[in-house]
């Protein structure tokens, strides 16, 4: 593993302080954003295992966010089921939906755009249906009751909801870090590079590829639950809206795609440029999409390998790195 440049570890540390600037910070408006900034967060780490390490790109990846947001939220309103298995219901949700969806588009060979088009119908077909049905809570949602302790995953202090949000966002980033080096990362990241060379050298492409669907699924219903569980309260056009997909897709592309921070580096500076936005600018909604649109085209023409791969470049480290690939 090539070691950290400056300018890497410098990002790292722009983040590091600002996740723990929380805590220093009496702002209740703060804290909420950053509760907000760490799920999204979560889903950009969900959605940098298939378009991250497996260059599959989706332009819906709210469809895994969103699952596991009502299927924790069914059980608990409808049928009195504990929040703790009702997290583990949305973490199997999202996977089942992410394998799902990777089954039918991959059986048929689709990848690329088709790919993307595909999760972003599959993100409306799934906002529709929760917003038809009863039990779903139809155009109303769902709210879960309001009762604190750890047996309902609920906290008065936000402060500790925060702490374990800062948990979760780590353990995830751990798990993506051991996946991209184990020998499953391998093989997903030569399907990116070439996808018929790897199925040629005898790499099972259509199973590795389901996989990691369902992995990303997984990690994606797993925020759905953590954002219900912080807000009590779910409807299908935030869950499965576009906002969630959008953040997931450039948070990943701005901070550097197959990298371990660089979602956590996007999602936090796209965030804090978007609420900044809509809080400064209220009269003017929808900016922060223009803003985010601005930068992603920024960010494509001039940092193609986004801020961790331009950080990289940077910094005492270059030099031996340099040595080191022309060794």
């Amino acid at each position: 593993m090539k070691p950290t440049s400056m300018g890497q570890a410098v990002l790292i540390a722009a983040a590091v302080l600002y996740l723990v600037s929380v805590f220093f910070l009496s702002s209740p408006i703060w804290m909420g954003f950053s509760l907000n900034a760490l799920i999204i967060a979560v889903v950009a780490l969900s959605w940098n295992v298939t378009g991250g390490f497996g260059g599959l790109f989706s332009f819906g990846h709210a469809v895994m966010y969103g699952t596991g947001a009502y299927a924790s939220a069914v059980l608990q309103v409808n049928y009195g089921v504990n929040a703790w298995i009702g997290l583990v219901a949305g973490i199997v949700a999202g996977a089942v939906m992410g394998a799902f969806i990777g089954a039918i588009t991959f059986r048929f060979g689709l990848k690329g755009s088709y790919f993307a088009l595909v999760t972003l119908a599959f993100a409306e077909v799934m906002r529709i249906c929760a917003s038809s049905f009863a039990f779903t809570g139809g155009g109303a949602g769902l709210q879960v009751k309001l009762d604190p302790g750890i047996s309902t995953l609920q906290f008065q202090d936000r402060t500790v909801s925060y702490t374990l949000l800062l948990l979760v966002v780590a353990a995830v980033m751990i798990l993506t870090a051991v996946m991209k080096n184990s020998r499953f990362g391998a093989y997903l990241i030569a399907i990116r590079e070439n996808e018929d060379a790897a199925r040629a050298l005898g790499i099972d492409t259509y199973r590795i590829k389901v996989i990691a669907m369902a992995i990303s699924g997984a990690f994606g219903g797993l925020a759905g639950v953590l954002y219900l569980q912080t807000m009590l309260y779910i409807d299908s056009t935030v869950v499965y809206g576009n906002a969630i997909s959008v953040e997931a897709l450039i948070g990943p592309l701005i901070g550097g795609a197959g990298t371990v921070w660089g979602p956590l580096v996007g999602t936090l500076g796209l965030h804090l440029l978007g609420e900044g936005a809509k809080h400064l600018l209220s009269n003017a909604p929808g900016l922060n999409f223009v803003l985010y649109a601005v930068v992603l085209i920024c960010a494509l023409r001039f940092l193609p390998q986004g801020l961790m791969g331009f950080a990289a470049r940077i910094g005492p480290f270059r030099k031996k790195e340099e040595d080191d690939d022309n060794a």
